[in-house]
């Protein structure tokens, strides 16, 4: 992967609707070109797929919170994870080191909900601790690609 792969991946982020041929007139690359690129991308799997940002806010889940989460044992790794994955309002979930072994990230309608969830998970068995926080604001919510020389080549 070389830089311009880092630019058409840069452009995909802003708008993965934007068409070969606008990339390549932006890049300097013919449309083959770009769309053999795009390809090699999604067949490596740096590309996983496209899809949408969504604001949670609109949709009606206005209460955001992160929960540590502690597990009494490593052999309770499996079944956590299968109950975490069968929550909806559990939107992202990172295996950790340190002090706890997960971090969940998680969308409630109401502070009612996010009750219901916090009860959800404390009765997972081999839970033997949570702290959770309350979101205030979201100040970052994607990861960007930062190619080199972007102005330039943008």
């Amino acid at each position: 992967m070389d830089n311009i792969d880092l630019v058409i991946l840069k452009i995909l982020q802003d708008n993965g609707r934007e068409t070969a041929s606008s990339i390549s007139k932006r890049i300097h690359l013919s449309v083959s070109a770009v769309l053999d690129r795009i390809h090699k991308l999604e067949e490596n799997g740096v590309v996983k797929k496209y899809t949408v940002l969504l604001d949670s806010r609109k949709l009606g889940y206005d209460v955001l919170a992160v929960m540590e989460v502690r597990l009494e044992h490593p052999r309770f790794y499996d079944s956590f994870v299968e109950a975490v994955q069968s929550n909806p309002n559990i939107v992202d979930c990172y295996y950790l080191t340190g002090d706890f072994d997960f971090n969940l990230k998680i969308c409630c309608r109401s502070s009612e909900e996010l009750e219901d969830l916090h009860r959800f998970v404390k009765e997972i068995p081999g839970v033997s601790g949570t702290i959770t926080h309350y979101v205030l604001k979201e100040v970052k919510n994607i990861y960007e690609v930062s190619p080199t020389g972007t102005d330039e080549a943008i």
